[in-house]
Order: structure tokens, then sequence, then C-alpha cells
């Protein structure tokens, strides 16, 4: 039953919102351009302008307070968690119903664009605008967030705001967490005054949404104006340091060498041959960061340090692929006597499948906007895989230019596609918000 409106809602209230909502297409995309330029840097082999904007850094600190900011102009009650995670909330007409959220992040890689995360948070903001500029109401409060160090890239775990406020990751582990200058993520926290007080864990939402750009060229070589998201592929980080012995690169017999350099080239090609095999489904595999020491040309690397990361829709193909990769590890020992290997867990998180119930929900919003979709599984992860843990959710997907590249300043999607995306969150929110 609904209450009457509380005193926390606006007075001039009209009427309850329903499919009719539409947000400010030219509004959005100036808020985004706005973000994007915090953070921003020229791309000298790109020649482009791209953004890098890592967790917790002081552009990060800049970002953080334009989007609350945005959330304090458009109404919401601010508060910060105890993880930097930000989240404003709009009174429903119940004010005891649980609330439906929206939210992705702002954090960004270090050579990213203006669209990945910043899309889903800023488009959350609009939809608020465009149910007060419309004076509606809905059933239900709306609570849109933007959290905390979802790249990951900074402190080594992905999703770790969202992780930690749907409880599987610690907040003393993630305060302990530490960037590859030594710095913990507790202390860069507070000394970017983020560390709030709010108790990070999540009372569970009615559902939730999130709008993202693909990140892949599926949805633009189909056609189609969106993607209705069922689920997240897993995906397993680590990072693997092998230790041999340097030596003279031309005084050293190659049979006496301890060629730590070696062993990273033989792991990466191992890697790829593994998934061209097919004996483990829809795998991918990146090495995505290489680094020896000495790092001279003329000495045999004593010290190699490389991440994997692996990702695939099939946790049975996902724990084989891993315990392959150990198996060659163990290999790579036996053919070079005197090689040491550590092998450290970064990441990991199973397939997530999405709730059934707000996929159709995304889907009928799709079919009343009139916009073509398809149903797709997303290969990268987001901050909706935590949240599916506590609550029905899943994911809105937009096309992207140029085959959907993402985390580069090439990432492109054009102003229709973020309206269109955008126009779907917000339709979508309102039917799960106006649930009884």
């Amino acid at each position: 039953m609904i209450q009457e409106t509380s005193q926390v809602m606006a007075e001039n209230i009209q009427q309850l919102a329903d499919s009719s909502v539409r947000i400010d297409g030219d509004r959005l995309w100036d808020s985004i351009l706005e973000l994007g330029r915090i953070g921003a840097y020229y791309d000298d082999h790109l020649k482009l302008e791209g953004v890098n904007r890592k967790s917790l850094t002081d552009d990060d600190k800049l970002g953080r307070d334009l989007v609350v900011s945005w959330m304090k102009a458009a109404g919401l009650d601010v508060q910060i968690d105890q993880m930097g995670n930000i989240l404003g909330r709009r009174e429903g007409l119940d004010a005891e119903a649980a609330p439906v959220m929206a939210a992705s992040h702002i954090d960004t890689v270090a050579t990213a664009g203006a669209f990945d995360g910043c899309l889903g948070v800023l488009g959350a903001i609009e939809v608020i605008r465009a149910l007060n500029d419309t004076k509606l109401a809905t059933r239900r409060p709306i609570v849109i967030a933007a959290f905390t160090e979802e790249e990951g890239v900074r402190f080594g775990t992905d999703m770790l705001g969202s992780a930690v406020a749907a409880g599987r990751v610690s907040l003393e582990h993630a305060y302990a967490l530490t960037d590859d200058a030594g710095l913990r993520f507790g202390d860069e926290l507070e000394r970017i005054g983020y560390k709030g007080t709010k108790d990070v864990r999540l009372d569970p939402p009615h559902a939730y949404v999130e709008c993202h750009i693909e990140q892949g060229p599926i949805l633009a070589k189909a056609g189609l104006k969106l993607g209705v998201v069922t689920g997240v592929q897993g995906i397993s980080w680590q990072k693997i340091t092998f230790r041999g012995r340097a030596a003279h690169a031309g005084a050293t017999p190659t049979e006496l060498r301890i060629d730590a350099g070696l062993a990273a080239a033989r792991l990466t090609c191992r890697l790829r041959e593994m998934v061209d095999s097919g004996r483990y489904g829809q795998l991918r595999a990146t090495v995505g960061h290489i680094a020896t020491s000495p790092g001279l040309p003329s000495v045999v690397p004593d010290l190699t340090e490389m991440t994997i990361d692996m990702r695939t829709p099939d946790d049975n193909h996902m724990a084989q692929a891993e315990k392959d990769i150990q198996d060659f590890l163990e290999e790579l020992k036996l053919q070079q006597p005197g090689l040491g290997v550590e092998a450290l867990r970064m990441a990991k998180t199973n397939q997530v499948p999405f709730d059934e119930s707000v996929q159709k929900a995304i889907a009928e919003s799709a079919e009343e906007l009139g916009l073509d979709y398809m149903y797709i599984r997303s290969g990268a992860g987001h901050d909706a895989q935590e949240i599916a843990a506590i609550t029905p959710t899943a994911m809105i997907f937009i096309p992207g230019e140029y085959d959907g590249i993402s985390h580069n300043p090439r990432e492109y999607s054009t102003p229709e596609a973020c309206t269109n995306g955008i126009n779907a969150l917000a339709v979508t929110m309102v039917k799960l918000a106006n649930e009884e």
C-alpha cells in the first residue's frame, strides 16, 4: 500500500511516473564531456585526447566532487560510505519500501575514453533530473551510486567498491591493498576526503540496473540499438613472477642460463595455445603487463613480472584452465632448474547470470521506445555482477563506434546511442520503482 507522500518529497509532485518519461539527451552529453575533461590527457601516438582518472587520485577526487555537486543539485540525499562509494537517494511515495538502484563508476584505466562507467553514473543522474523536470514520483525510492575502484588498475582488485558493499570482499582487506608505489587504499581514500562513515554493506535493494557501453563490436555489427545483458563471464587475474639469474648475454652459454624472460615468453605462448585449442570453450586470455629486470639489452633477465587475465562464461572451463596453467608453471621449473616461480591471485569471480525479470523489464522498455535489441553476455566485468549477489540485477548495453573499442582514447558512443540507452534506463527504473 502506498503511503502518503513524505515531507522529504517535493510538494509539487503531480503524478506517478510512467513509461513516458524521457531524458534530455543534450544535457546528458554535456555532462559526459564535462566529466571527461577531468583527467584528460593527449595521446601522442593516437593523436587523440583520452582520460586518465585512476581511483583515489587527485583527478578522481575532482571527478567525485563534480558528481556529488550534480547529485545534490538534483535534490538527492548524498552519503559517502566507508569505501568512498557515493550514494544519492530520491525518496519515493513509500519511503519504507526497498529502493531501486542504478549505478556504475567514474574511475578509469590510464588510457581511457569518457564513457566507460561514466555513462551509467551520469545517466542515472539524468534520469533523476528528468523525473524532477516533469514533477513525477515513483512508488519506491531510487538510489543512484558511483562505486569506488571498479577498474582495479591501481589497487589490483576490480569491482572493489561494489564487492565490499555486497559482502564478497571485507572492508579490512580493501583498506590494506596497496598500489605500485606502496600506498594503501585506506590511506588514499582518507587523503582525498572520501573515507565516509556510512556502513558500506548495502541493504538489498528491490532491484539493480546499470547502463554501460558494450566495450565490444557485437551490437554495432548487428546494427542494433541496445543489448539486454544476460550475465557476466567469469574472470581470473593472476600476477606471475619468475626469478632467474642475471648473466652476460654474450658470455653465458644458453644451457647455463636461468632466463626469467624466456619463462614469461613460454607462458605467454602457452596461453594462446590454450585459447586456440578449443578445449576450454570460449576462453580468452591476455598478458596485459610484462616487465623484466634489469631491463638491459645485454643482460639475461633475472626477474620478470607479468599478469594473466583469463575469461570464460563456463566456471568448469575456468577451473581447468587455471589448473593447467599451474601444471605448466611446474614444467617451466623443470625445464630451467633454479627458476623461481610465484603465482599471486589478484582477483577471481565466477560467471554471474542476471535476473530474468529485470531483463524482461529492460526488453519491454526497449520495445516501448521502439529500439531494436538483442540478448548479450558481457565480456567485461561490471559492478552489476557484485550487486547481483544481493538483489535481482541486469544491465543495458549501448553500441560503441570503431568496433566498440574501450580502455582506449578511441572509445566513443554517439550522442544518439547514449540517449537511447539512458531513455531505456529511465523507463526500466520507473517500471521497477513502481512495482509493489
